[in-house]
């Protein structure tokens, strides 16, 4: 079964040679996109086919573990992968038969045969097999067995330590999406469905898009100056994240909602997917003395924003 992306491994799948790089990759930050790109020069030098290894659903989640918040999905990480240059993303099943092979089956069948590997590029932390019972000097010895080498990749690091998707996540835990950006060499992006909400923006003369299927991690409670890509068209807004305190929901109770404000639009979008790239956190979520303040800070908060997006310029759809 294969996409435009990326392609998942089954029993056919035979790659001539290449240059694989292993891990989950989650978020596909700056620190990956260095490790990408060198995998891709390393192919092109070797004239064998790059790629990344990647598995679905994350391995925690099988192992009886809680999986981390997925910082992309599946398709956007693949998106971004190609956009560097690798040529195949592929993705291999985590499931519990795979966990329970041994390194040297991992190493022979998946490696070798499967994708043909002539360098392995793995993290220094790097583990496989039944109980993590491999490790980089056991992928060294069988890579020479089974004609492959291996390399470590270097950690990126910036003034707060190295770079990882740990780190990105803690940033948005805290609402710091700057921060998440800076990591990630891009803004942290979200998408999901428009849903009927209560009507409330409206009635306070801004009116919202309520999102609902949202696969990818949020940050926290609070309001963001976003961009939004509708259609083939990208937008400034202003988004909310939270369970809106001044005005009491109905029969969800104190659910958390996502809603975001596009400046100067103002079309039907239920049932679309809308894209949002969140820019800058502007204040926490909080509750205030009744409509008219909350509406005054509203438009405290679109200002505010409008300024924020538009000293960034104007970037275009990526």
């Amino acid at each position: 079964m294969g996409s435009l992306q990326f392609t998942w491994i089954d029993a056919h799948t035979r790659l001539p040679g290449s240059v694989v790089a292993i891990g989950n990759f989650d978020g596909v930050h700056r620190g990956h996109q260095a490790v990408l790109a060198h995998v891709r020069d390393a192919a092109k030098a070797r004239g064998v086919p790059s790629a990344i290894l990647t598995f679905d659903p994350h391995p925690a989640s099988v192992l009886g573990r809680s999986a981390p918040p997925r910082l992309t999905t599946l398709t956007r990480k693949a998106e971004l992968v190609r956009a560097i240059g690798v040529e195949r993303v592929l993705v291999k099943t985590f499931d519990v038969a795979l966990s329970e092979q041994s390194p040297e089956r991992f190493a022979t069948e998946l490696l070798a045969r499967t994708l043909g590997a002539r360098l392995v590029v793995v993290g220094d932390n790097f583990r496989f097999g039944h109980k993590r019972a491999g490790d980089l000097e056991t992928l060294r010895s069988l890579g020479k067995t089974l004609g492959f080498d291996v390399e470590v990749f270097e950690v990126i690091a910036d003034a707060g330590g190295p770079l990882s998707s740990t780190r990105i996540r803690e940033a948005l835990s805290h609402g710091s999406v700057a921060e998440a950006s800076a990591m990630l060499g891009r803004p942290h992006r979200i998408g999901g469905v428009v849903e009927r909400g209560q009507q409330r923006g409206r009635q306070l003369g801004f009116p919202t898009a309520n999102l609902g299927d949202i696969d990818e991690m949020l940050p926290a409670h609070g309001v963001y100056a976003v961009r939004v890509i509708v259609g083939d068209d990208l937008r400034d807004g202003v988004m909310n994240l939270g369970v809106r305190p001044t005005v009491r929901p109905g029969v969800d109770g104190h659910k958390a909602t996502q809603e975001v404000h596009l400046f100067d639009f103002d079309r039907d979008l239920y049932g679309q997917r809308l894209v949002v790239d969140l820019i800058e956190r502007i204040r926490d979520e909080r509750k205030f003395s009744g409509l008219d303040e909350l509406k005054a800070q509203i438009h405290k908060d679109a200002a505010h924003a409008r300024a924020i997006l538009s000293s960034q310029g104007h970037p275009g759809l990526a």
